[in-house]
């Protein structure tokens, strides 16, 4: 459900990121009241292994399409819906800054789709009303899966109405709106037992993690290793191997504009899409998750993925993976140790 520029108005766009820069500041300011250091290594971990497991898409039958983990549920639950935003928001601006996934200029509108409905509001709403007598697998199971088809809901309506307020003739707003909706419920499914069965490990490793998120208490002097060190295997191995078994087909997106437009993607217009996509084109390290091809190698790749095999083993797509999380793990732990060292300045001022 990452958005391209050509989707979106500069003034939808620009909205959407003040709306977000201000949920940013207000999840930055309940943080200097309730972060403690145990949670950033965790913060760059979760971070890592959400821009892994986004990476890999899974086909939808009987559709033509595919879907990938958000993530923002597992996020909120493992880290709280404040740093869980914050890590979501890093994840996305590696990805567009670094990888030319999501658009410059519709950055805030997919933080805010992709993180906010998770964070603040299937978080404390539904899934939190799940586990209020306890965290149990089953509780976990049936939060998860309610929490998050209602958030790919919300997100993918979200998608629909900024088109709309765009202008975006292309994409009528019934029409638009008729195959976001059914689909993202489809990706909804996966996510929800995704979600559950990460969530289900940790509480089997250290069920106080998940105590002390859901009642936005420090972690104290919870040992983290066992977590950490599972967590960062998954993501070496997701983002390194596994993501050569994603699959070719759109996303969910992708495929509702095609079926409507007969095209994957629309034409950007000029002006200050043009800018923004000449920036990211320069800031793209490795566009579309590979190595950087000249115009004749960009021809072989796409006739070599016209020929669907499966699965793509790619050198890039491995150094992808690994690098991406590494980035997204060094900008979410460096977030979090600026919220620290805030908050120890405030505290000698106070004192």
């Amino acid at each position: 459900m990452h958005m391209a520029d050509a989707l979106i108005s500069p003034a939808v766009g620009g909205t959407m990121l003040v709306v977000t820069a201000g949920v940013a500041a207000y999840s930055i300011k309940k943080l200097q009241n309730e972060m403690d250091e145990k949670k950033i290594p965790l913060m760059g971990v979760m971070g890592a292994f959400v821009f892994a497991a986004q990476m890999i898409n899974f086909s939808i039958p009987g559709t033509g399409s595919s879907g990938h983990l958000g993530g923002g549920m597992l996020l909120a639950i493992l880290l709280g819906p404040y740093a869980g935003f914050l890590t979501m928001a890093s994840i996305l601006l590696i990805q567009a800054l670094f990888f030319g996934d999501g658009g410059l200029l519709t950055y805030g509108c997919n933080v805010f789709n992709l993180g906010f409905y998770t964070c603040f509001i299937a978080y404390p709403l539904i899934y939190k009303w799940f586990i209020r007598k306890g965290v149990t697998s089953k509780r976990i199971l049936a939060g998860s899966m309610a929490s998050a088809l209602v958030a790919l809901q919300l997100g993918a309506f979200s998608v629909v109405l900024e088109t709309l307020l765009s202008g975006k003739t292309e994409l009528p707003f019934g029409k638009f709106v008729l195959l976001m909706q059914p689909i993202h419920l489809a990706i909804g499914i996966v996510e929800g037992l995704v979600t559950a069965a990460i969530v289900t490990f940790v509480l089997r490793a250290r069920p106080e993690i998940l105590e002390k998120a859901a009642n936005g208490e420090a972690l104290g002097n919870i040992s983290m290793k066992k977590v950490l060190t599972g967590l960062s295997i998954a993501v070496v191995m997701v983002g390194g191997l596994l993501s050569w078994f994603a699959s070719a087909n759109p996303d969910g997106l992708e495929w509702s504009i095609e079926k409507i437009a007969g095209t994957t993607e629309l034409k950007a217009p000029d002006g200050i899409h043009k800018i923004l996509s000449e920036i990211q084109s320069k800031t793209a390290i490795l566009p579309d998750y590979n190595f950087k091809t000249n115009e004749s190698e960009n021809k072989e790749k796409t006739a070599a993925q016209a020929e669907n095999t499966w699965p793509a083993v790619s050198a890039g797509t491995s150094v992808s993976g690994i690098v991406g999380g590494a980035l997204t793990l060094a900008l979410a732990v460096f977030t979090g140790w600026i919220i620290i060292v805030v908050k120890r300045k405030k505290r000698k001022i106070t004192t």
